[in-house]
């Protein structure tokens, strides 16, 4: 508690405190979203992309506005925040914002109609948790249709509180599904090493 009471509302991030810990969600300006875009009416998906959407660069595609392409990927960025469940697939779309075709803005739409269904979704931060440091990871292998290089992903928890999250594509290309889980966990467990000694100089002793 400050002297201005407690925090409920920062950079589009609303905060909701309670004695057992804090809920974190992008619940107003997800909605903001929706109506910028026109798609208030429209039905939820059950997921914000079809496991048979694969996106390419769809030369023979219709080109779309870069613009309004550019800026609903933009807006669906900063909801990451708080939804990292659609990390992946906005990642995704936003590989293609120099040269966007109708698919890619199709792809776009249905995310955000995904949100459209789970605006009251958000982080919960729990006060009843200890310190320690979990990682979940996975990746593909040659998933990238245009380069067939892979894409990694995963998550960080201290104790039951998800702190770090990221979905990236490789840099190279793996020549096996073995090298590309391989390149995976050693990221991971680069960043992990990381963390525990950001929790060894700075978080409680435990």
């Amino acid at each position: 508690m400050s002297m201005v009471g407690q925090l409920t509302y920062f950079l589009g991030l609303q905060v909701k405190q309670s004695a057992e810990g804090y809920f974190i969600s992008q619940e107003k300006y997800a909605k903001n979203l929706i109506k910028k875009f026109e798609l208030g009416s429209c039905k939820s998906p059950r997921t914000p992309i079809s496991t048979s959407t694969k996106l390419s660069k769809d030369y023979a595609g219709q080109p779309v506005d870069s613009t309004l392409y550019r800026s609903l990927i933009g807006s669906l960025l900063y909801l990451i925040a708080s939804q990292p469940n659609i990390m992946y697939c906005v990642g995704m779309c936003a590989r293609y914002q120099s040269a966007p075709k109708e698919s890619h803005l199709i792809a776009a739409k249905r995310i955000l109609k995904y949100v459209k269904g789970t605006v009251q979704y958000g982080l919960w931060y729990s006060k009843e948790s200890d310190i320690c440091l979990v990682a979940f990871c996975d990746t593909d292998w040659a998933g990238n249709v245009d380069d067939r290089k892979s894409t990694f992903g995963g998550c960080f928890f201290v104790g039951k509180n998800l702190v770090y999250w990221l979905s990236k594509k490789y840099n190279s290309i793996s020549l096996s599904t073995a090298d590309a889980e391989y390149i995976a966990a050693g990221g991971y467990c680069t960043q992990l090493i990381w963390i525990k000694q950001m929790l060894l100089d700075y978080g409680p002793s435990q």
